[in-house]
């Protein structure tokens, strides 16, 4: 069964709509900070973004960068480091992979069928884990497509009804169904999750929108700061309505939505700006509205 936070039908809000971060920095305490699509678009960093939250944590504010990628936080911080985002723009980094990780730790030596890329592969690194083939395994972990840029969520039809079939619980690594990579967007496992789900399959993940990624970032902002923050001091900022936005917002938190990212051509974004009127009316159409809208995260 997904742990997918129920949306709440509502009128819009009114959404703060702001071109620079430094508007907004002094009312929080805490970033639980998104990373595709914020400062990267993995194939380059955007440094206002870096230098943003650089700044911030300069001014005394702590930044958790919050990642559905299927991968230990580790692993991640070696991927921005490559792309040239410092290390000083941000504090911890909690990962979808981290809590994967959590889950199959606790499936002890069950054997696993693992379907993703052999990039994902260090997620499972240092853990017990016994791989096995869809036949002989006792659950699946999906870290994403084999080949992202060219499979489809069609050519996992065969696979997925085998696994509905004998019952088996996907455990989803990585819960975006798209992600963009430079100007073309690729499925993640989030995709082959939905699917599975349509099917009656069972499903768990601990990634945004979902509350637990969120409650280990915020413990960790908290031990950064030494006491917990309010929920009212801690902000979320991403790019994504199904996951940052309902997230955040299902958490409790405000959240900045960044438009340059998979929603630009639905919010009107060009370098710098947004057209407002757009934005309002396609805001007015989700489930999740963000507390402030924001071009690029600059401060």
């Amino acid at each position: 069964m997904s742990t997918q936070p129920q949306a709440r039908q509502a009128e819009l809000p009114s959404v703060e709509f702001v071109t620079r971060f430094e508007a907004l920095a002094p009312r929080y305490d805490l970033l639980l900070c998104d990373v595709w699509g914020v400062l990267h678009d993995g194939l380059r960093a955007f440094p206002d973004a870096g230098s943003a939250l650089q700044r911030y944590r300069e001014g005394g504010g702590r930044v958790i960068l919050v990642s559905n990628a299927p991968r230990p936080g580790s692993s991640v911080a070696a991927q921005l480091d490559g792309l040239g985002v410092p290390r000083a723009a941000y504090d911890a980094i909690v990962t979808s992979g981290d809590l994967t990780r959590a889950a199959v730790i606790r499936r002890g030596d069950d054997p696993l069928h693992h379907i993703g890329p052999e990039r994902d592969l260090p997620l499972f690194d240092g853990l017990p884990v016994r791989f096995a083939s869809l036949e002989e395994a006792d659950y699946v972990v999906c870290t994403g497509l084999f080949d992202d840029e060219h499979e489809t969520v069609a050519d996992y039809a065969p696979t997925l009804r085998r696994m509905r079939e004998r019952g088996l619980w996907m455990v989803c690594a990585n819960p975006d169904i798209v992600v963009e990579r430079g100007h073309q967007l690729v499925l993640c496992a989030g995709a082959l999750a939905a699917a599975y789900e349509a099917l009656g399959g069972e499903t768990y993940t601990g990634g945004k929108p979902h509350r637990p990624i969120y409650e280990e970032a915020a413990a960790l902002g908290a031990k950064l700061i030494g006491r917990d923050p309010s929920a009212s001091r801690i902000l979320a900022i991403g790019d994504a309505i199904r996951t940052d936005v309902a997230g955040g917002r299902s958490f409790g938190v405000d959240v900045l939505l960044v438009a340059r990212g998979i929603h630009a051509a639905d919010i009107g974004y060009r370098p710098g700006k947004v057209d407002e009127s757009q934005a309002l009316a396609w805001l007015a159409a989700q489930d999740f509205q963000p507390t402030a809208l924001a071009p690029e995260l600059v401060w």
